[in-house]
């Protein structure tokens, strides 16, 4: 419910930019993530588990990932990957290796490239023979003239509905903190990787950096998506290194790679990877060494 609650700025800001039909596509991507998740459960004979809104959380987070010109059947069947292959097939919350509104992303990409990549513009900057167009990061990508930082911070932009407006993103973030909800670690390390990287990438422009920052999904999945607490690290050590890995698969996505954003891909891997980092960041329990070598002796 507090993740929920912190995700509302960024709600109210996607009404105001691109419409009342993104409100829509959020409750078709929670009704469906809801339902999804009460059938799998019924036919697999487990509990009900809607009460933790996990699922609910997860609809909504993909549904943020969207745009708002989105087919509503095709964010319905998101939802329904989401939560029955990527969450309930793996035995439901806290059994997942991978964030599951992640993996409903990369399956939209990967079964609609067109539809999930058609940006609309903003209400206000919408005409008659403009309704979709370039996000900042194509056009930072074609080597155009930069996105200035207010319309930024403001979402005057396109993009994913629920990633445009950085300053609603920060301001869930801020909550989600106070409440003790999430750690600062991953956010900030994952932020300061992707900043660090672009800022070099750049020529050492950090206008340059601010700007890849605060495009695409970095913001959303770096406070909301990379901080889940069954795909990530549990300690200080551990969630240091998943964050400066998601940061900097991030950056080598956007540099190197084919798409002009990489945050999905970046956290989906990095996921993969945290049991391995579990495994090498966990703290000794104290005099545990000294245990077994007195059973040895």
């Amino acid at each position: 419910m507090t993740v929920l609650i912190a995700l509302l700025p960024a709600q109210a800001a996607a009404v105001w930019i691109f419409g009342v039909r993104t409100l829509l596509i959020t409750a078709v991507c929670v009704a469906a993530a809801l339902l999804s998740e009460w059938l799998i459960r019924l036919l697999f004979k487990r509990t009900s588990t809607l009460g933790d809104l996990s699922a609910a959380v997860t609809g909504t987070l993909l549904a943020f990932c969207l745009p708002s010109t989105v087919p509503l059947w095709m964010a319905a069947l998101g939802s329904v990957f989401a939560i029955v292959v990527a969450k309930q097939f793996f035995g439901g919350i806290g059994q997942n290796f991978v964030n599951p509104a992640i993996a409903g992303r990369i399956f939209l990409l990967i079964s609609f490239p067109g539809a999930i990549s058609e940006w609309a513009l903003p209400k206000a900057q919408q005409t008659a023979d403009a309704i979709t167009g370039a996000t900042p990061l194509a056009i930072a990508r074609a080597g155009s003239e930069m996105t200035p930082l207010w319309d930024l911070l403001m979402g005057n932009h396109g993009g994913s509905y629920g990633e445009v407006c950085a300053l609603a993103l920060l301001a869930g973030g801020a909550y989600l903190l106070f409440r003790n909800v999430i750690s600062p670690i991953i956010p900030l390390s994952f932020i300061a990787a992707v900043a660090a990287g672009m800022f070099f990438a750049g020529g050492l422009n950090p206008a340059y950096a601010l700007e890849q920052v605060l495009s695409g999904g970095v913001i959303l999945g770096a406070v909301f998506m990379a901080t889940d607490y069954v795909t990530s690290p549990m300690h200080k050590g551990g969630k240091l290194i998943f964050g400066i890995g998601c940061g900097l698969i991030t950056v080598a996505i956007r540099v190197w790679g084919n798409l002009p954003e990489g945050v999905s891909y970046a956290i989906l891997l990095m996921n993969i990877a945290s049991p391995l980092i579990e495994r090498f960041t966990q703290p000794k329990i104290f005099g545990a060494q000294k245990e077994l070598k007195d059973v040895a002796a």
